[in-house]
């Protein structure tokens, strides 16, 4: 990780929902990092499959005002705007890092490795990260951590929505593979239904196997802490 993190002016990163959720891009862009990009991630609590990040830098002259946090949107507005983001001229990288991976590096690793690929698969390196959370990402660029930045940062909400939708996809493909879990409907997250499914099934070979709700029903480990 870089030693360069330079901080803005203090309160110059507030930016309460409801508000302006670009300002703190065109602070920065003020300051001449041209290329501001949000990275967040989708997929930290679930049972099953990968964890997947997103990196956006939103184009300078259109309207971030639609990208808003995908958790306060419906399957549907999320996927319009997915569909927005990639004829926008937006900047996008995303990555996945798998339910192998995250069972031997813990979630939290698997989640920043993610974000770091996601910024890496961008046609160009961005000059500036925002990053979603508490954590820096493990790249030699300036970035600033915001928590609940969904709310704060259209451009990590625009990554919010991509992580989502490709993460979406990628467990409805997992479903037609495995249905008896139904993948589908839950996209891997503990639901009742998807606990019941691996006590009367087992796990399946995408279940992360380091977690409570599958470690139990993985032969050799008993329930640990």
């Amino acid at each position: 990780m870089g030693s360069s993190r330079p901080r803005l002016q203090a309160g110059s990163l507030w930016s309460p929902a409801g508000t302006d959720t670009f300002a703190i891009e065109r602070g920065l862009m003020a300051q001449g990092y041209h290329l501001v990009a949000g990275l967040d991630e989708v997929g930290r609590g679930p049972l099953a499959g990968p964890v997947v990040a997103a990196c956006v830098v939103l184009p300078a002259g259109g309207d971030p005002s639609p990208y808003l946090d995908s958790k306060k949107l419906s399957a549907t507005a999320r996927n319009r705007l997915f569909e927005r983001l990639m004829t926008s001229g937006a900047l996008i990288g995303h990555a996945e890092v798998d339910h192998a991976a995250i069972d031997r590096l813990n979630i939290l690793q698997a989640s920043l490795l993610a974000m770091k690929l996601a910024a890496e698969k961008l046609a160009r390196l961005p000059d500036y990260l925002l990053v979603d959370g508490t954590f820096p990402v493990p790249l030699a660029l300036p970035q600033q951590t915001l928590v609940k930045g969904e709310s704060r940062s259209a451009s990590i909400a625009a990554a919010s929505i991509v992580a989502k939708v490709l993460r979406d996809q990628l467990m409805d493909r997992f479903h037609q593979q495995f249905p008896e879990y139904n993948f589908q409907q839950h996209k891997g997250y503990p639901t009742r239904a998807h606990r019941e499914a691996i006590a009367r099934c087992g796990p399946c070979p995408i279940h992360r196997r380091s977690f409570r709700g599958v470690r139990e029903f993985v032969t050799g480990h008993g329930d640990g802490p």
